[in-house]
Order: structure tokens, then sequence, then C-alpha cells
């Protein structure tokens, strides 16, 4: 087993620490040390709402044995911070593995990569692709149900919205598998393409070499990036609507969200981007939105439920908060999709 030491070494808020919250949340037998000298001597679970009392430590040095480092924030731009190279430098010195996502290469580091050589450790850079597949549209398996989730802006829940999915699908003794296209997911899940960093021309082809990889299950439910509006990373989002020719869409809405991340540009009212994701699948291919994910942690248990509330009955799709209700109406509209599906005819995909 995997002894993972997560580094989130001076993270601003837990929306910088997401990669940290999601591998503590989904890999937590995992995961056994924390390095932060920010917060040495706390608990996760007091600084990131998770991990109950996973030790936070102030360096490398100071934690128990671990075989792997992983990175575990998200950084501006996904540029490595200058005070991060003495722990990375300490596990190579080790022999760890070290696990990152950031846009800039690790392996390409001087310093890192002797250091790699000299004690027989590795690096793996997962945010970086070479794929170059461009989508045809050929090859697609009309037996497979394909899932994938938007949002109304990046960092909302999409990822959360279909590993919550697959599990109950799973307990459910349903063959679904949850499909990667980020750092984070890849970090759960092992495999994937981290499509932020593919060429352009080749985002749709990713998105379709992913699912020709993974269609031999029954349902894929393939995780999102970014969103269609947003200014900074629409072009990804609709890369991957066309590269994998969704059969259904799960909306992702985290309530309270006015402004795209990063940006001081007002976001449009839910209803827009509803309309929006469903035109731009169905006008190639049947495809419709059969629930909303709602991300209700900024408000409380009673507000979250009357806005689930409210967006059902407007829209008329099941709306829940996965991590507080739990995705089993979600996992419901996708088999009542797959039955509908399957009653029509299969040859387009």
């Amino acid at each position: 087993m995997t002894s993972i030491a997560l580094l989130i070494e001076g993270f601003p808020d837990k929306s910088a620490a997401k990669t940290a919250i999601s591998l503590i949340r989904y890999r937590s037998a995992d995961v056994v040390a924390l390095i932060d000298s920010t917060r040495a001597g706390l608990h996760a679970n007091e600084v990131l709402g998770v991990g109950g009392n996973v030790p936070i430590y102030a360096s490398l040095d100071d934690t128990p044995v671990a075989d792997t480092l992983m990175l575990g924030t998200a950084p501006s731009g996904g540029r490595l911070p200058a005070n991060w190279r003495t722990c990375i430098c300490a596990a190579l010195r080790r022999g760890m593995t070290v696990i990152s996502g950031l846009h800039d290469r690790l392996a390409d580091d001087p310093e890192f990569s002797q250091l790699a050589q000299q004690h027989q450790a590795e690096i793996h850079d997962i945010r970086h692709s070479k794929c170059t597949h461009l989508a045809t549209r050929k090859g697609l398996r009309p037996e497979c149900l394909r899932i994938h989730a938007v949002g109304h802006d990046c960092n909302v829940g999409k990822m959360v919205a279909m590993l919550e999915i697959e599990a109950v699908l799973k307990q459910r003794q349903r063959d679904a598998q949850f499909v990667a296209t980020g750092q984070t997911g890849i970090m759960i899940t092992g495999s994937g393409i981290a499509v932020d960093c593919v060429v352009a021309d080749f985002v749709n082809g990713a998105a379709e070499q992913l699912v020709l990889d993974h269609q031999e299950h029954e349902i894929l439910l393939i995780e999102g990036q970014g969103s269609i509006l947003s200014p900074m990373y629409s072009a990804v989002t609709c890369g991957l609507l066309h590269g994998c020719v969704p059969h259904g869409l799960i909306l992702c809405y985290q309530v309270g969200r006015t402004k795209f991340r990063h940006t001081h540009t007002p976001i449009p009212p839910l209803r827009v981007f509803y309309d929006l994701y469903e035109s731009i699948t169905s006008s190639l291919s049947p495809c419709k939105i059969i629930g909303i994910a709602v991300n209700g942690r900024d408000c409380s248990t009673q507000e979250g439920a009357a806005i689930c509330s409210a967006l059902t009955h407007e829209f008329q799709v099941p709306a829940v908060d996965v991590y507080r209700d739990g995705a089993e109406k979600l996992a419901d509209a996708v088999e009542q999709l797959e039955n509908e599906y399957f009653s029509m005819d299969k040859n387009v995909c």
C-alpha cells in the first residue's frame, strides 16, 4: 500500500487545497501526513474540514515514514512555489516518489532530476500529455452510457459529483467507471488525462481517447473542467463536451458564487448555463441535463435544502447536495436515462 505525505505549504484557503482535500476524502487509508510549516501541530480536520486526526508537520523530516510525496494544493497558474523546493529535494534524497499536478515540470528541473537519479527516486508530472489524437466520433460503443459533469464555474464540485455517483452505482452492483480529466482525479484513480495541458487542437481528441480507453464499462462518469462561459477556461470545457459525446449531463452549481473564479466577471443565472449546455450537446447528438449537483459549502443545511428544492421545481430534475444528502437521486437519474437510451435507436452516437 502506498503511504502518502501531502505538501500543502502555505495554502491561502480551502479552495486552493482542493487536491489535498479530495485525496484525503477518497484515499484516506493512504494519507499518513500533511506538511505545512504554518500549521504544524494541528490536524487535517482543523484546517481542511476533512481528514480527522491526520497530523500536520512542519517538514518532511518530522513526518512518519512515507514512500510518496504528493503536491496537494493548486497554486495560481500551476507554478511551483519557491518555498516548496526544500521539501521536494528532501523527498528525492529519501528515494521517495514525487507526484506533481503542476504545469511546471519537476522532471525538467536540473536539481530535481539530478537528485532523482542519484537516489533512485521517481518524479511523475501528471499534468502533462503528448496526446495527438483528433476526435472523429468513430468507434464509440453504443452499449456504453456516457455521463459528463459540467458547471457554472470551475472548482464547484464536478469531480466530487462524479465520484459520489460512481460510488452509489457500484454499491448497486453496476459497472460504472469514473474517468479523470484533471490532475486531482488522476491522483485519486491512477489514470486519466489532464486535458488542460493538451494542445488546443487535441483537447476534443483527448476526451474521445479517454472514452475509447474505458468504454468496456456499462456507464462512464466523465469528469468536467471549467465552465462554458468562463473567461479563462471555456475552451477546455467545450473540447470535453464535443470529445466525450455525452448522453447525459450533471450540472454542478455552487451556492453563492457570483463571479467567475479569478475574474471580476459576473456569472449569469443558472438557467443560461442549463439551456446553453443542452443546446451545445444536443445539436449533434441526443443529450440532456439529468440532474443538478449543488455545492452548499457556503450556506447552512436549511438554506441548502431550500435551494435544492427550488432548483428541482424550476428545472424539473433532481437537485441535491452530494456532500450532505448523498448522490442516490443523481444515480437514479443516470439509470433512468440508461433505460430511456436503450429504448431508443442507439445508432446515433
